[in-house]
């Protein structure tokens, strides 16, 4: 039941970060804002649900840990993608853009996480 329940969550998460991308791809050219957004949605959804589960639902079943956090945000967040496309802004000769990209996605991530815990612990 657990790796039914991580492949069910996992193609979930996978079917958003592509609906991320078929939206935002157009608009923003060299800039992977699409891999940046699935990110940090992702992470403050991680770092909710760890909230919840540890702190006010910490009976709930594995399956629904393991569907939500394993599942659903390791196949929407997208962090071998950002390496992909940080190596490949550097291959362009697009330094800033890669420095850029790479410090947003580590700061905010790492707060969206913080955030999500605070609201899904309630405190």
């Amino acid at each position: 039941m657990h790796y039914l329940a991580i492949f069910a969550g996992g193609g979930l998460g996978s079917l958003c970060r592509y609906g991320i991308s078929k939206i935002a791809i157009p608009y923003f050219g060299s800039f992977p804002i699409h891999t940046l957004l699935a990110n940090i949605f992702a992470s403050a959804i991680l770092g909710f649900l760890t909230g919840l589960f540890l702190v006010k639902f910490s009976s709930a079943a594995d399956e629904w840990k393991l569907f939500a956090a394993t599942g659903f945000c390791g196949g929407f967040s997208t962090f071998s993608t950002f390496s992909l496309e940080t190596f490949k802004l550097i291959q362009n000769n697009h330094f800033f853009l890669a420095f850029l990209y790479v410090m947003i996605s580590v700061a905010v991530c790492v707060g969206m996480v913080y955030g999500g815990y605070v609201l899904g612990s309630g405190g």
